[in-house]
Parts: structure tokens; C-alpha cells; sequence
């Protein structure tokens, strides 16, 4: 055990002048002026490509922690659906499991399809959601009501809560004493081809509420209404199409799942929002990662200028390299010596650039310098949204890693074959 901390003491050593070997390579001014500017200009390359890259990664994160936050006030915390089939046919039995769940503070059964709405002479297809009068306590949709109020029912009369899509096209505003009518398809029995509209059944209601939440997939055609109704319009008796929860506060919601499940069984679908919205969470990451691959392609056409300055650096220090030799160093050592100032290059790119752009999405959070073109009353943030997450940095250091890897082996080619001429 002594000897061979004994033996690795040399070797070490030698690795310690060798840093300081190629530490004064790198820093110290250069015979040729063209040499110090390469130099510099292959350092500012991985410095500004890497901030670049955490800017961009860390924009796509804003943007999608904004459209998921913007989701989460229509979609309730957990949804149970059925696994085969449009809906769950006792829905009472599955609303009494749910509640009996540690951790659910209220479950409410919606009923949810397509019909057409006339209002006067307009009329278009849309997506009603049938929901009990309080499923604002389950999810906050009367916090974007932008016109009127959140009300379903009253003692005289039934109301419906409208996109601001079908406000539009329909020409229908809540203060109007004209009924809004509904039709869907009858479910069961024949068309007859003398009285095609005995094939639907029809209902009217009053509109109380325009909400708008600037997510086409809400906003462009869904309309809600009392679930009694929206039974009645589709022949449903208990059945609903989904079982939506909220948790309490503190709630583990992966546990609450995990119980949901094994009450349940495989006859039940449980999702959190995240799984309600894997659509389009899969569209944010597929064009984040896009974005990713061609800031790395970037990255990679920059580090050709690090080889350029090892080479050039190389030529530079013929006569170094020839004193190195005659005090006694080996062909392997001299080329461990540019081995290190690439990776030193490529470690102050990725430390300096990664420090730039955390720094810059920080500034960009409080400040909010890049602003968001458009009309300010129609946007919902006027800047650029930031989110720096711990993984991309580690990502983008990884691949900076790589990259000096690559680096590494060019420049260990090139002195092999500068040190056989």
C-alpha cells in the first residue's frame, strides 16, 4: 500500500505541471497577435452558444409551465374515466369510492359531449360539458369569467357558462332575454326521414357567463351547462362521462392516485392534469428538444474555432514543444499538455456561458426585457415567460462535456501526427 502511493506520486506530479504547462498556454499572450484573438473569439463561442442554449431551453419551460398553469384552472386535479366505453356507467358507486379516498376533498360527476347550439339565426357545433351549479369549488372557472357571472341554475330557469368562441359566433351575451338552444342526437330509435329534427333532442337556457381562458381548446367551442340537462340532451340517467376530483391541500396526489386505482381496478382510468394534457405537454417538450438539437448543432460549428486555436497553437509553440523534448518529455506528455487546454477551453465556455445564462434568465424574470409582440390587453404576460431547471443545465453541461471530448481527440491526431514529422 506505501509503494504505491509512493509510485502514483510522480505521475501526479507530473499531471500537476502538465495543468500548469497548458493553463500558461492558454492564458499567456501569444508571439502572433492572430493567435491571442483566435483564442479569445473560441472562448466567447462556447460561452455565447452555451448561454444561448440554457436562454432558449429555459424560454420553452416558461412557456410551458405558462400554458400548463392556464390548463389547470378548467382540469380538475385527478379525472377517472372509463378505461373501455365513453362513459362510466354508475357513476354514483365510483363518486362514493372517490370520496372515501384520505386526501379527496370533492369529487363531482361532469357529462360531456357534442350537440349544436342555435341562438336567433346563428348557430354552430360545440362541446357541452355538463357540471353540477358549485364545480366552480372544483375548479376555478369563475375566475375567468369575463363577462356576467358563474351561475348554472336558479329557482325559475337554467343558464349556461359560454367560451368567449361561441359568444362570438353566436352573437349571445348574458344580459339578452333570448334562450339559447341545444340539440344532440337521440342515442337510441330510427331517424325519420319525414321529421329529421325528431331525431334530437332539444333544450333552452339563458346565458349567464362568458369565460375566457386564450386556450383555443376551451375557449373556441365549449359551453357549460347543468348536468341534469346535458343527461337529459343525451339520454343519460346516472352515467357520466368522467369523475373529477380535488385534493385536499397538502394531499400526496400520487398516493391518492395509487388508492384510486386499487379501489377501482383496471376497469377505471385515473390521471392527474400532467396525463389530461399529454398532448400537448408532449408538443411543448418535442419543440423544446427541437430547439435543443439545433443550438447543439451551433455549439458544435463553434467549437471548430477551439481546434483551429490548438492548432495554430501548436505550430506556435514548435520551439516549447522541442525544449519539452530535450528536458526529457514524452510524446505521450506533450500531448496530454493540448489535450488539457482544449478541455480547459471547454470547461471556461460551459462555467462562464451557463453563469451568463442563468444570469440572463434571472434579469429576464425580474425585469422582463424581451417583450411579447401583440396587443397588451390580449396577451396573458407581455414578456418572455423563464423557468431555469436544474436538468437542462446539467444537459447542457453534458453536452459541452462531450463536445470537449471530441475536441480532445482531434487535438490528440493532430500532435500525433505534428510529433512523427
Amino acid at each position: 500500500m506505501r509503494g504505491n502511493a509512493v509510485a502514483a506520486s510522480p505521475q501526479q506530479g507530473n499531471m500537476g505541471v502538465l495543468f500548469k504547462i497548458a493553463l500558461r498556454y492558454l492564458v499567456s499572450r501569444k508571439t502572433h497577435n492572430a493567435v491571442n484573438i483566435i483564442s479569445i473569439i473560441s472562448v466567447l463561442g462556447v460561452v455565447i452558444t452555451t448561454a444561448a442554449l440554457v436562454c432558449v431551453l429555459s424560454v420553452f419551460n416558461g412557456f410551458r409551465g405558462l400554458i400548463m398553469s392556464r390548463l389547470a384552472i378548467l382540469d380538475p386535479q385527478v379525472s377517472i374515466t372509463a378505461t373501455l366505453g365513453k362513459t362510466i356507467a354508475d357513476a354514483d358507486s365510483v363518486l362514493a369510492v372517490a370520496r372515501a379516498v384520505p386526501g379527496v376533498e370533492l369529487a363531482q360527476p361532469v357529462v360531456s359531449d357534442n350537440a349544436l347550439a342555435i341562438f336567433a339565426e346563428y348557430q354552430m357545433p360545440v362541446r357541452i360539458k355538463g357540471v353540477p351549479k358549485d364545480y366552480n369549488r372544483l375548479t376555478d372557472v369563475d375566475s375567468v369569467i369575463v363577462d356576467g357571472q358563474w351561475m348554472l341554475q336558479d329557482p325559475i330557469t337554467a343558464y349556461a357558462v359560454v367560451g368567449v368562441g361561441p359568444a362570438l359566433r353566436l352573437h349571445v351575451r348574458p344580459e339578452y332575454p333570448v334562450m339559447l338552444k341545444l340539440y344532440a342526437p337521440q342515442r337510441q330509435g330510427h331517424v325519420n326521414l319525414a321529421n329529421p329534427m325528431g331525431a334530437f333532442t332539444a333544450d333552452s337556457l339563458f346565458v349567464s357567463g362568458i369565460f375566457q381562458l386564450q386556450q383555443n381548446a376551451y375557449d373556441n367551442d365549449l359551453i357549460y351547462v347543468p348536468i341534469a340537462m346535458a343527461r337529459r340532451l343525451l339520454d343519460y340517467d346516472r352515467e357520466a362521462t368522467a369523475v373529477e376530483l380535488r385534493l385536499a391541500a397538502g394531499a400526496d396526489e400520487a398516493q391518492v392516485m395509487a388508492r384510486l386505482r386499487q379501489q377501482l381496478g383496471s376497469s377505471y382510468t385515473i390521471k392527474n392534469r400532467l396525463m389530461q394534457q399529454a398532448e400537448a405537454y408532449r408538443m411543448v417538450n418535442i419543440e423544446k428538444w427541437m430547439a435543443f438539437l439545433l443550438m447543439a448543432f451551433i455549439m458544435v460549428i463553434a467549437t471548430f474555432n477551439v481546434v483551429s486555436t490548438l492548432s495554430l497553437l501548436i505550430i506556435e509553440k514548435d520551439e516549447s514543444i522541442a525544449t519539452l523534448r530535450n528536458l526529457g518529455a514524452t510524446n505521450s506528455q506533450l500531448t496530454r499538455i493540448f489535450v488539457v487546454v482544449g478541455w480547459l477551453i471547454a470547461l471556461a465556455g460551459a462555467v462562464l456561458g451557463i453563469t451568463l445564462g442563468v444570469l440572463l434568465c434571472m434579469g429576464q424574470q425580474h425585469f422582463g426585457w424581451l417583450k411579447l409582440g401583440g396587443d397588451p390587453a390580449n396577451m396573458i404576460v407581455h414578456a418572455y415567460p423563464v423557468a431555469v431547471v436544474w436538468t437542462d443545465l446539467l444537459v447542457v453541461a453534458l453536452l459541452v462535456a462531450a463536445i470537449g471530448a471530441v475536441t480532445s481527440l482531434v487535438t490528440t491526431l493532430i500532435m500525433r501526427r505534428r510529433l512523427a514529422a
